[in-house]
């Protein structure tokens, strides 16, 4: 068998879980899976588009609403994949970006 080189560099997070990233973001993968919501529009977007809204102090469709669709997707960790799933949860709250 052919040993797999991994990507990036080998890193350890505060729990002891090693881990390998090729960016900065400093997030450990497992301990990302142990956060992530299990109801809510947050719970069926990918770790960056969640922790993206997160750090922007963003968990309900009423905060979601103050935004406009171009500062949601200015957001670090944001990209057009999540749209759907956020104008879904605006709308299933009769809700919808700032204009």
């Amino acid at each position: 068998m052919i040993p797999v080189m991994a990507k990036g560099t080998l890193r350890i997070c505060a729990k002891g879980h090693p881990y390998y990233k090729s960016s900065d973001c400093p997030a450990c993968p497992e301990c990302e899976r142990t956060k992530r919501p299990e109801t809510g529009f947050l719970s069926e977007l990918a770790a960056p588009a969640r922790r993206a809204l997160q750090h922007a102090g963003i968990g309900s469709p009423e905060e979601l609403a103050l935004h406009t669709e171009k500062e949601i997707l200015g957001l670090h960790g944001m990209g057009p994949a999540s749209m759907p799933v956020l104008k879904a949860a605006l709308a299933a709250s009769k809700l919808k970006f700032r204009s």
